[in-house]
């Protein structure tokens, strides 16, 4: 992909796909503000402080300790409720973009692609720029986003429009676990920081939970051609997906460096699924370049 592409300004993409989850972030700012005139508090008022802190310590040196102790805290908060805000703030819109421009990198031959599948294509960064690719190979594919909100894929059909890559793209409600599409149908399955949500209502560590991102790895396999590639970009469970890919057979199996996203730690993994059965684990290649 070209430099201007990865480097897109956020301005237009925020002015595109708006944000998921600005409660979140309004939530970091809130607090972050709220720490941050506490601390101003504790510079201007500092004595008056220290003689509440008296009232509660006998010795005056441990009042004096409490007190300064208690405003560090408030300010260190503060400075990590601001970065916490600008990492999601980031993460939401630049890196998604940037990661959705490695991710379509990552295949790299998109003029045989005839039908793609976006996994929970939320706002549609991914799918617009699968699309966009389509369309700078002069591929006649498409590629299709599905979401479990309907509401969600009219909006997306909307930024694919704006996008101007609208002829390339089909949205379907439905449910990942049990994806609506025949075997060995999709030519390329890609899915960004989607599958770790899947089975949140069982708590994101328990066995349960695990069990249900593990049937919609299985179920990229299953809707993926033989040679087709998937290439996912998810939070803190991407072991979990490389140790199933191994289970299933699949081939050239990479995991890109870390990324940090969202606050926690993110990876990358692109695999391919064999022309015909492979009897063994598959090999985990670590490629930097992904």
């Amino acid at each position: 992909m070209g430099k201007s592409n990865s480097s897109r300004d956020w301005t237009q993409i925020y002015a595109i796909y708006g944000m998921d989850q600005w409660q979140t972030l309004l939530f970091l700012l809130c607090h972050a503000v709220l720490f941050s005139l506490l601390s101003i508090i504790f510079v201007f008022y500092f004595d008056s402080i220290f003689h509440f802190f008296q009232t509660l310590f006998p010795s005056p040196s441990a009042a004096r300790f409490a007190a300064g102790f208690s405003g560090a805290v408030t300010s260190i908060s503060s400075v990590c409720l601001f970065f916490a805000a600008a990492n999601f703030l980031y993460s939401a819109g630049p890196l998604h973009y940037e990661m959705a421009q490695r991710m379509v990198g990552s295949v790299y031959d998109w003029s045989s692609v005839k039908l793609a599948l976006d996994i929970g294509c939320g706002r549609g960064i991914l799918l617009n720029s699968v699309a966009t690719q389509l369309k700078k190979t002069g591929s006649s594919g498409r590629v299709v986003g599905l979401d479990r909100s309907k509401r969600t894929t009219l909006s997306t059909l909307r930024t694919a429009n704006v996008e101007g890559v609208g002829e390339y793209v089909t949205c379907k409600e439905g449910d990942v676990r049990s994806l609506p599409f025949e075997d060995n149908y999709f030519d390329v399955v890609v899915s960004a920081v989607f599958v770790h949500t899947v089975g949140k209502e069982y708590g994101h560590r328990t066995v349960e939970a695990a069990a249900e991102r593990m049937r919609v790895v299985g179920e990229m396999v299953r809707v993926l051609k033989p040679g087709g590639v998937g290439v996912v970009w998810d939070l803190l469970h991407v072991p979990e997906y490389v140790r199933r890919l191994q289970e299933l057979k699949m081939e050239d199996i990479r995991v890109s460096e870390r990324v940090t996203a969202f606050m926690v730690s993110s990876h990358m993994v692109s695999f391919r699924k064999p022309s015909q059965h492979v009897v063994g684990p598959g090999e985990v290649r670590l490629d930097w370049r992904c």
